[in-house]
C-alpha cells in the first residue's frame, strides 16, 4: 500500500509518499510561495538528487497537480501510474468537538470541516482546498483527514471550560482545543516503545518545541491537558506568538495605540514571541548564538521561553501527581542542547537530572534521575499514513465482508481476458486476502500486470477457481469411497 500525505497551508502544500510496507519514504517535498509566478518547488525522491524550481503555481490544484506530475515523472519519479497511489492523507487543524480520530473523508466530513473554519481560519480553508483538489485530479481515490484537535478529546472538562460564562461555551463552543495532536500522539508512543513499557501504564509530559509550540499532559496514551487553547496562541512563548497574557491587555493595547481587532491578532500572532522580544530573530539558532556573544537581550528571551516551559512542566506534574517521562521533541526540542539544559536545570528535587554528556551528545535518554528525560523525533507524515492505512485497511475489510457469496455461473470456461500468468497472479493476490473484494482484487492485479482488469472478470474467474477446486475435492472423495467399497 502507498499512501500521499499533504499537508495544505495558506502558501503552501507539503507532502511525503510513503509505501506502508516497511513504511519506506519515498519521496518528499514542498511547494511554497503558491498563488505566485515565482513559486518555489523543492522535490527529493528517495536516494536521489534534490530537484528545486521556480515555476508559476496560482492556487492550490495546480500545486498538487505538478506534485503528482512529479511523482509520475519519466526520470525523478517513483510511480508509473496515479493508480498506485491507494490513499491520500490530510492534515486538517480543526475538528472542533466533532472528531475524536481520523475519519474517512466524505461530503459530510468536509461539511464538518468547513463548520470548524470560524476556529481555524487561516488553516482550514487551504486544507479543504487540498482535499478538493485531490477529488478533482484522484477520482475515486480514498482520502483521510487526520486532525490535529483530536488526540485532545480526551481532555476532561475541568480542563477545556474556561472561567466565562457557561452560555459561551453552549453557543460558541469557545473551550480549550489544543493542537499538534498528530505529534504529540506519535512521541508519546515512542516514548513507551523506548521505554519498553506499555503506553496504558505511563504518565508522559510531551513537549513540541518549534516555531509554535505546546506540551501535552499524557496519562495512559490519553491527552488530559494542553498548553494551546481555543486558538494556538495560547501557552508558550513562540517564535511569533505571545502566548498566554493578561486578557486585559488586549483593549489596552487597541485603545492606546489605536487599533483594530485584525491589528492586534498579527500582534499577538506574527510580531510576539521570540522575534518581538529579541527584535531580530525567530529562530532559536540565532538566538542561542547573539546570546552566546553577549545579547543581554536575547538572553532574556532564551530566559523566558526556557521559564514559559519549566513552568508548565511543574503544573502538568502536580496535575498527573506522578511523571514518568519528559519527552522532547520538535525542531528545537530535538536539537537545543542549550533548551532542554535550561529547561531541566533546577529540577533536582522532582527526580529530573539532566546527564550532561548524554544531552550534548544529542542521545535519545539523556537523563539519570527517577524521571527519565528523552529526546524524540517527530514523525507527523507517518503517523498521518499510519491512520491513513488502517482506515483504508478498515474499509476493504467492510467491502469484503458486504460482497455476496457467489452465485453458480453458467459456464466455468476460463475468461479469454487472462492468461495463465495472469490467473497466477490473481491466485496470489486472492490467497493473501481471501476477504477482498472483486473490485479491489481487479485494482491491485492490474498494477501487477500493467493493464486495466474489470471487476466482474475477476468475479467470473474467483468463480470458475473455487468451482473448480470443488469439483477436485468431490472427485477425491469419490475415489476414496470406492476404495473402501472394493477393500
Amino acid at each position: 500500500m502507498k499512501v500521499l500525505v499533504l499537508n495544505s497551508g495558506s502558501s503552501s502544500v507539503k507532502f511525503q509518499f510513503i509505501r506502508m510496507e516497511g513504511e519506506v519514504l519515498l519521496a518528499k517535498g514542498i511547494v511554497e510561495k503558491i498563488g505566485s509566478s515565482e513559486a518555489i518547488v523543492t522535490y527529493q525522491p528517495e536516494g536521489r538528487n534534490r530537484i528545486r524550481e521556480i515555476r508559476e503555481v496560482l492556487n492550490h490544484g495546480v500545486a498538487i497537480e505538478m506534485v503528482l506530475a512529479l511523482l509520475l515523472h519519466p526520470q525523478h519519479g517513483v510511480i508509473r501510474q496515479k493508480s498506485e497511489i491507494d490513499g491520500i492523507g490530510h492534515r486538517v487543524v480543526h475538528g472542533g468537538e466533532d472528531f475524536s480520530e481520523s475519519v474517512l473523508i466524505t461530503d459530510k466530513v468536509k461539511a464538518s470541516i468547513r463548520k470548524c473554519i470560524q476556529f481555524a481560519p487561516l488553516h482550514n480553508p487551504h486544507n479543504l482546498k487540498g482535499v478538493e483538489a485531490c477529488e478533482s485530479l484522484l477520482p475515486g481515490v480514498p482520502q483521510v483527514a487526520v486532525f490535529d484537535t483530536a488526540f485532545h478529546q480526551t481532555i476532561p472538562p475541568k480542563a477545556f471550560i474556561y472561567g466565562l460564562p457557561y452560555t459561551l461555551y453552549r453557543k460558541l463552543s469557545i473551550r480549550r482545543y489544543g493542537f499538534h495532536g498528530t505529534s504529540h500522539s506519535y512521541v508519546a508512543r515512542r516514548a513507551a516503545e523506548v521505554l519498553g513499557r506499555p503506553i496504558e501504564k505511563l504518565n508522559l509530559i510531551t513537549c513540541h518545541l518549534g516555531n509554535g509550540a505546546s506540551i501535552t499532559a499524557v496519562a495512559g496514551g490519553k491527552s488530559i491537558d494542553t498548553t494551546m487553547g481555543f486558538t494556538p496562541l495560547e501557552g508558550l512563548v513562540m517564535g511569533t506568538r505571545c502566548g498566554s497574557i493578561d486578557p486585559a491587555l488586549v483593549p489596552y493595547i487597541m485603545e492606546r495605540e489605536k487599533l483594530g481587532a485584525k491589528d492586534i491578532d498579527s500582534i499577538m500572532n506574527k510580531n510576539s514571541g521570540m522575534l518581538g522580544l529579541t527584535e531580530t530573530s525567530n529562530d532559536m539558532r540565532e538566538i542561542e548564538q547573539e546570546a552566546a556573544r553577549g545579547s543581554d537581550r536575547h538572553q532574556l528571551a532564551l530566559e523566558i521561553y526556557c521559564h514559559s516551559v519549566k513552568k508548565y512542566i511543574g503544573a502538568y506534574m502536580a496535575e498527573m501527581g506522578r511523571v514518568d517521562a519528559i519527552v522532547f521533541t520538535g525542531g528545537i526540542g530535538e536539537n537545543s542542547r542549550l533548551v532542554r539544559r535550561l529547561v531541566c536545570a533546577g529540577l533536582d528535587e522532582f527526580g529530573i537530572v539532566l546527564d550532561a554528556k548524554k544531552n550534548d551528545a544529542n542521545e535519545r535518554l539523556v537523563s539519570s534521575g527517577r524521571v527519565k528525560v528523552l529526546v524524540v523525533p517527530t514523525n507527523e507524515e507517518l503517523a498521518i499514513a499510519r491512520d491513513t492505512q488502517q482506515i483504508l485497511l478498515s474499509l476493504e475489510s467492510r467491502e469484503a465482508a458486504a460482497v455476496p457469496a457467489p452465485a453458480p455461473p453458467l459456464e466455468t470456461a476460463r475468461p479469454a481476458a487472462f492468461q495463465t500468468d495472469e490467473v497466477a497472479e490473481l491466485v496470489l493476490l486472492w490467497a493473501r486476502n481471501r476477504r477482498a473484494s472483486a473490485a479491489v482484487l481487479a485494482e491491485k492485479l492490474g498494477r501487477e500486470i500493467g493493464r486495466a482488469v474489470e471487476a466482474d472478470t475477476v468475479r467470473r474467474e474467483l468463480e470458475r477457481l473455487s468451482l473448480t477446486a470443488a469439483a477436485g475435492r468431490t472427485d477425491h472423495r469419490e475415489k476414496q469411497a470406492k476404495g473402501k467399497s472394493h477393500g
